[in-house]
Order: structure tokens, then sequence, then C-alpha cells
């Protein structure tokens, strides 16, 4: 009886999973952004035109005659289709020109360049005081209250952080510019002038998103504080300082940093009541000027700048969790 011979089994090409699921990943949170650009954009022309008022009258005096007013309507190109200006507003976008300020007389990418390092700023600062006070107030209250003990910091933090959350930036930029402007001046409660001129602003912005982060800094802590590994740190008999900056505190970092990439964008949104508040020469106060003057190219091309920063600093968050944690990108494609 002969042997026979069992060849070697060709190797079969395996797809490789994690390279598809990246793949997957980015045409559907690319298709995604850009859906949504479009839907914005669509919206701010859409919302604004919807606004009583006429622009072309708006922007010459009250004593302009009928012949004064159809002319300039003609010049703004308000005459036309609201298709046609639909198109010019898409057109504008998409070759860096959206047109020229009515109020301001000037382009409207200029007046964007001009004022947006204000708000940017304003924006990075406040997420940083949040992360910097945020982080230690939440790990501290997991600390002193894990197990079940302390009940009553545990439900006085709750209840607070809970409220002052809830109130929004405006309400507390108002609070602020009484208690600094009208009972203690201490701090500048209007203009950019200085270190000090953001000490309100900033605090008008970052108070909520305090409470808020800390909350949820706060809950993920008490889950890492009963794992096996911190109790292992712990019957180790390790340093308490060491054992929560170096076990407990690199495993809150991903949700940490994703939830305040969330409140970046919200935070941008934040700063357009708050920014008129304060008289801050920024994107906000601006839109908010640009609104009360029916100025339609400058208004529109604002509110597509602030939607489009929130879309990005989304994104941004999604490629960030996926980075940290492949394995669930691969799933959810």
């Amino acid at each position: 009886m002969t042997a026979t011979a069992i060849s070697p089994t060709p190797p079969t090409t395996r797809t490789r999973p994690a390279a598809n699921g990246w793949l997957r990943f980015a045409f559907r949170r690319g298709g995604q952004f850009l859906v949504s650009i479009a839907i914005l954009i669509t919206v701010a022309f859409l919302m604004l035109q919807m606004i009583p008022g006429d622009p072309a009258r708006q922007s010459l005096s009250p004593t302009a005659s009928p012949e004064q007013i159809a002319e300039r309507t003609q010049e703004l190109g308000l005459d036309q289709p609201l298709a046609t200006q639909y198109l010019a507003f898409w057109k504008g976008l998409l070759t860096g020109d959206p047109g020229q300020s009515i109020s301001l007389r000037m382009p409207v990418e200029d007046v964007i360049a001009s004022r947006l390092p204000a708000t940017v700023e304003l924006a990075l600062l406040t997420v940083l005081v949040v992360l910097a006070v945020a982080i230690p107030v939440g790990l501290l209250a997991a600390a002193l209250t894990k197990g079940g003990r302390r009940r009553g910091l545990e439900l006085t933090f709750n209840s607070t952080s809970g409220l002052v959350a809830s109130a929004p930036e405006f309400l507390i930029g108002v609070g602020l510019v009484y208690l600094f402007a009208v009972n203690v001046p201490w701090m500048p409660v209007a203009g950019r002038s200085g270190p000090a001129s953001y000490v309100l602003p900033v605090a008008a912005l970052s108070i909520g998103a305090i409470a808020a982060l800390s909350r949820i800094v706060r809950a993920e802590a008490m889950d890492v504080l009963s794992s096996d590994f911190m109790r292992t740190a712990a019957g180790k008999r390790m340093p308490v300082l060491r054992k929560y900056l170096r076990h407990a505190l690199p495993n809150l970092m991903t949700s940490t940093m994703t939830n305040a990439g969330l409140f970046l964008g919200s935070l941008i949104a934040g700063t357009v009541l708050v920014e008129s508040i304060f008289a801050w020469p920024g994107l906000g106060m601006t839109l908010v000027q640009s609104i009360r003057a029916k100025d339609f190219p400058l208004a529109q091309a604002l509110v597509v700048v602030y939607g489009a920063i929130v879309l990005i600093i989304n994104l941004a968050v999604d490629v960030l969790l996926a980075v940290l944690d492949p394995r669930s990108t691969i799933k959810d494609s």
C-alpha cells in the first residue's frame, strides 16, 4: 500500500479586519461629516432668510428714497430668486469669498480672520481651566465617597454640581457682571484689554462645565477605584498620592478627554452670548451684531463657521476614541 503524499495547503489570503474596519470608519465618519456640513449650510441660509426686515433698507439712511433702496437691493443680489441666492452662497463658501459685509463694508473673510483668534483663545483657555479643576475635584470626590462612605458629602456634591451644571452660561455671566461691576468692581467686565479681562468670560463659560465634568470624572473614578488593580495597589500599601496619580488617573483620561472634547464644542457655541455680555471682540459678538443689522452675508458665514467648528471637534473626538480603542471602531463599522 503506497502512502499518499499530502501536499501542503497553499496559504489563503486573509483580509485584515483592522484595516477594513478603519476604512469603513473613515468612509462612514467622512460621509456623515459632509452631509452635516451640507445641512448646516442650508439651514444657515434659510434661517436667516426668515428673519423679518430688509437688509437693503437697513444698510441705508432712514431717509433713503425707494429708488436708492431698489438700487441697493439689486447691488446686494437680493432681487434674485431664492434658489439663485442659495447657489451663490454655496459658490462663495467653496471659493473662499462669502461676500461683503453689509454693515461693516469689508470682506466677510477679513472680518472672520480678525475676530476668530479672540473666540478660539477664550474657548481653549476655558477648556484648560475646566480640565485643571474638574479632574482633581471629581477624583477627590470619588476618593472621599467610595464604598458608600460620607453619604452627606456625596449628596451635597451631586446636588450642588447638578444645579450648577444646569445653569446657562449667559445667566452665570449676567450674575458675574452684576457682582463685579455693580457691587464689587474688582475685574473689568468689558473688552479684551489684558489678562484680567479674561477672568470673568472664562469663569462664565467654565463654572457650569466644571460642575458637569467633575460629576462624570467622579462616576468614572468610582468604577476605577473598585477595580482589581486598585485593590492590588492598596494591598501593597502604595502611597496614596502615587496610587491615585499613577494608577487611577491614567485610566480616567480616555473618558475625560472625550467629554472635554465634547465640552469644547458646546463652549464654542456658548461663546455667542457670553461674548455679547462681556463685549468680547470675537465671532460671537459679531454674529449677534450682524443679525441685528440684517447683515446676511456676514451672519450666514458666521453660523457656518460656528457649526463647522463644532462638527470638526466632534469628528476629532470620534477619531481620538478610535485611536484609543480600535476594537470599538471595527465593531461599530
